[in-house]
């Protein structure tokens, strides 16, 4: 909903009934205006008759009629679209054809040089209109690669594809999707930590109102407030890191997981359908096979991966949340562009709009590992085939979405302004009542009598508080203290007692201690991550 402004009309023009001439009057001696009928303005039945407000001809704008993903189009990184663009998964195809021809020469089977050689010489050379053509013939995709592959490499095409099922190049190169994805997902969780660590040194001593419940709490510092969201994302890096370490690939498995066609194929020799398995899973960079499968990898590890994008999602929400509310206390703000418009109707607005993307694409990514759960619970014995199409979908929007997500943090941290003399006029608003405590003790060290002091503070503390929300004024507790003959004993020292870094406990050291000993070692150890630049940046 737009608020709009209606002014006040005082007055105003009508056509009299009987003539032409337009009469200024004061409304309190006419009734409802009337309009002549002759003069009247076209009527909007006349402009919309012949539109069709739920469609477009077919002969317009010819060139937009198809659907285009947002999440594509609209957010997704160069960096990441390419790691699940077609290029990346039918090239990876012909590599792990590439690489089992190759392992199955080595153990002995009639392939020749030539053969490895035309195939090499072709991985890059993809004929995508012929492989939809061969598709739609065979109605299979893998097979319609097959014949277009061989039709570049001929001297190859008996041997393309030998003793392999569909999933050996369509699992397999969905997990090595998946580590490059998780690779670049890993180095942006890095870049992330580095960035926010500059804003967390550069705070760590700033006092700032804690909140529980969204209530006025005990203080903290807007440094150890970032070391909350810079903690969440370590324990994220920290579970990428695990499953780059311990990803395993599909490897050779068969067509029921069992390798009887391999088996086959080396006359029953079982060590060298073992070592057939390993050369080619460490020809694609892979150290780790999954010991056991089906026909596919267990789709556990869909969910596993998805789960925790899931968490990287809720790490950037909460953190983006909490800048959304901060926004409208005016203590922090996010990047604002100097031609940026934060309303079409406000002009003045500055709405937290990247936090509030980042908020909505997390949401999405933490809906998906539901999916993955029901499909993995869902695959009967050793496959069936309804994992395909939702995989299909669910697996890289979850990646484009979280690497837009780190892209939108990243900027946001690096460009977040924080507004020092807000956060302390919050933090005064408030402090007085936190104080209380320690006034207390000082008057009775003074010799002061505790009970009666206590009852002093309990009714100057009510009357400040009606002051603050029954008259919208500011808060005059500290200003009642200093005028009551009670508290004579600290008059001269109010000031000091009430110092804001007196109440923010170990804040300071904490986030000093945290960025040291957690953050630091991360920083060192991945480096090489940190030099790498971030190709897309945030432009909308």
């Amino acid at each position: 909903l737009i608020y709009c402004f209606i002014p006040i009309v005082t007055s105003f023009h009508y056509r009299d009934s009987s003539s032409s001439t337009l009469s200024s009057s004061n409304p309190s001696t006419l009734s409802s205006p009337s309009i002549s009928k002759s003069n009247s303005s076209t009527k909007m039945s006349d402009i919309f008759s012949d539109i069709d407000v739920s469609g477009f001809p077919d002969d317009a704008l010819p060139d937009h009629q198809k659907y285009e993903h947002p999440l594509v189009q609209r957010y997704a990184t160069k960096e990441m679209s390419s790691i699940f663009s077609p290029a990346m998964k039918f090239t990876t195809w012909r590599k792990l054809w590439l690489a089992l021809a190759t392992a199955e020469q080595e153990l002995g089977i009639d392939i020749s040089n030539e053969q490895l050689q035309q195939m090499k010489d072709q991985l890059y050379n993809i004929d995508f209109e012929k492989a939809n053509e061969y598709e739609s013939k065979f109605r299979h995709d893998v097979m319609g690669h097959v014949h277009a592959f061989g039709d570049v490499a001929p001297l190859a095409m008996p041997i393309i594809h030998l003793g392999a099922t569909s999933c050996y190049v369509g699992d397999n190169t969905d997990i090595i999707q998946l580590k490059e994805a998780l690779k670049l997902v890993q180095r942006k969780l890095v870049q992330t930590l580095e960035i926010l660590k500059t804003f967390a040194e550069k705070y760590a001593d700033l006092p700032t109102l804690g909140f529980t419940h969204y209530q006025p709490a005990q203080l903290t510092t807007v440094g150890k407030r970032c070391t909350l969201w810079m903690q969440d994302l370590l324990l994220d890096y920290e579970r990428v890191t695990y499953e780059l370490e311990h990803l395993p690939m599909r490897g050779v498995k068969g067509t029921t997981g069992t390798q009887a066609t391999f088996l086959e194929l080396f006359n029953g020799d079982h060590d060298k359908v073992k070592q057939l398995n390993s050369k080619v899973c460490k020809a694609m960079g892979f150290d780790k096979v999954i010991a056991v499968s089906g026909q596919t990898y267990t789709r556990k590890i869909d969910y596993h991966i998805l789960s925790l994008l899931s968490g990287i999602a809720q790490s950037a929400y909460k953190m983006c949340g909490d800048i959304r509310l901060l926004a409208n206390l005016k203590e922090v703000e996010e990047p604002f562009a100097k031609n940026q418009i934060g309303s079409s109707a406000m002009a003045y607005k500055r709405n937290p709009m990247r936090s509030e993307r980042c908020c909505s694409l997390s949401r999405y990514i933490m809906s998906l590992p539901p999916s993955a759960a029901n499909t993995h619970a869902n695959q009967w014995f050793e496959r069936t085939l309804d994992d395909s199409a939702i995989r299909r979908i669910i697996l890289p929007e979850g990646f484009l979405a979280v690497d837009v997500v780190l892209n939108l943090l990243m900027n946001i941290a690096d460009g977040m302004v924080v507004w020092p003399n807000v956060v302390q006029k919050h933090v005064m608003e408030e402090l007085p009542f936190m104080a209380t405590e320690v006034i207390l003790m000082e008057c009775v060290k003074a010799g002061g009598d505790r009970q009666e002091l206590h009852e002093a503070i309990r009714v100057h503390s009510m009357d400040a508080g009606n002051v603050v929300k029954g008259e919208g004024k500011a808060n005059d507790l500290l200003e009642r203290i200093a005028k009551d003959p009670l508290f004579e004993a600290v008059h001269s020292k109010l000031d000091t007692l009430v110092d804001p870094k007196l109440f923010i406990g170990r804040a300071e050291e904490q986030t000093k201690e945290f960025l040291a000993e957690e953050i630091d070692p991360v920083l060192q150890k991945e480096e090489g991550l940190l030099g790498k630049e971030v190709v897309d940046g945030v432009n909308v």
